[in-house]
């Protein structure tokens, strides 16, 4: 199956609208997430996110300002991004490709989030296409926030239900060398890994981020519990620990920040 069979099937029955609000880890990654692309935003800045989905992110940025090129590759997403944003002035919507932004100019925008393509590009080809085209299209100087999925974080959450060497097997090569594959929908990488390939760019590595840390692991306890206050000091909590690079690992969405160097 190619790519975009692949990534299309799986969206047409996921509520990606409701990922970031239904559980305790999809609303900390959607605070941490928004926390940093804060630090870098000034007023009157322009943003492009890539991936953007239902519009959780490019939405929310557009209400309070900034001027919003929002591109969803799947077209289930992209009807909901278009109704989300209408009646919004300063969003403009695109169904597109992470690999060819073709609608948007070089040097157009201050800020560039690619939150969520890196999850489904399975070959280093296309991985550094999405790469150079984020770039591409961000003002020299400007940041570029990139999520990724770590392989450690999709194994231990996963495959610890008596299936372990299903997903060694769907993840891994017999002497542990990683795969990346269309059937594999989600893919993941190590911080090594993912660090060389931009070090194929010539974006300057600024810090990596744990945005939701164990919590996919965690929340399927039985005994897991994190309401009210406990909620908000694990928030701080997170939000001081969350770029030790110890931590960074075991958490199912790594935030990586670089500035654009060209």
């Amino acid at each position: 199956m190619t790519r975009k069979e692949v990534v299309n099937g799986f969206y047409a029955q996921y509520d990606e609208a409701g990922r970031l609000e239904s559980d305790k880890q999809g609303e900390v990654e959607y605070i941490v997430t928004m926390n940093y692309i804060h630090r870098y935003l000034k007023p009157g800045m322009r943003v492009a996110e890539i991936g953007a989905g239902t519009g959780r992110y490019s939405v929310a940025l557009a209400k309070e300002g900034f001027d919003v090129t929002a591109v969803e590759y799947t077209r289930c997403n992209y009807e909901q991004l278009v109704a989300n944003a209408k009646g919004i002035d300063n969003i403009r919507c695109f169904q597109g490709d992470a690999v060819h932004l073709g609608e948007i100019s070089d040097d157009s925008v201050d800020v560039t989030l690619l939150l969520g393509p890196m999850y489904h590009l399975y070959d280093e080809e296309e991985q550094l296409a999405a790469l150079r085209e984020a770039q591409r299209i961000t003002k020299p100087g400007g940041t570029i926030l990139i999520a990724y999925l770590s392989i450690y974080a999709i194994m231990y959450t996963n495959y610890l239900k008596n299936n372990f060497a299903y997903g060694f097997e769907e993840n891994f090569t017999e002497d542990c060398g990683f795969k990346h594959f269309p059937e594999q929908l989600f893919t993941g990488f190590t911080m090594e890994e993912f660090e060389k390939l931009v070090g194929k760019t010539t974006m300057t590595i600024e810090k990596s981020v744990a945005v939701d840390g164990m919590l996919e692991l965690a929340q399927h306890r039985a005994d897991f519990g994190l309401e009210g206050e406990h909620f908000q000091k694990f928030l701080k909590y997170h939000l001081h620990f969350c770029e030790q690079r110890e931590l960074l690992g075991l958490s199912s969405h790594i935030l990586m920040i670089c500035k654009n160097t060209k």
